[in-house]
């Protein structure tokens, strides 16, 4: 099981991290919610706790609780502009379909 970030997403955690001026990392999860089913669920971890999994790369530590990680296994976060707009993306092999507004999504 494992979690990846693109370094551009790496490269922008690290930006809010430094501008937060604390946290471990950036934290990954799930819940239920929107017309697809579940959404994901992005936050900056202060702790790590006993039974979060951490994935590391170009510096940066993802951790996600071991419930979301069925949903988020083989997940790629990117971080990407378009336009005028810009944020992170998750490239999940797992979603079997997603709403049209992009906000929810089913496994």
């Amino acid at each position: 099981m494992a979690i990846t970030m693109t370094e551009a997403a790496a490269e922008r955690v690290k930006t809010f991290l430094a501008n937060r001026g604390k946290g471990v990392g950036l934290r990954l999860g799930v819940k239920t919610s929107g017309c697809s089913g579940m959404a994901y669920v992005i936050e900056f971890a202060d702790v790590i706790d006993d039974d979060d999994e951490i994935f590391e790369g170009y510096g940066v530590k993802v951790i996600v609780d071991k419930k979301s990680l069925v949903y988020l296994d083989g997940t790629e976060l990117d971080f990407a502009r378009e336009g005028l707009n810009e944020g992170f993306q998750f490239n999940n092999p797992n979603v079997k379909d997603a709403c049209g507004c992009g906000e929810s999504f089913n496994i």
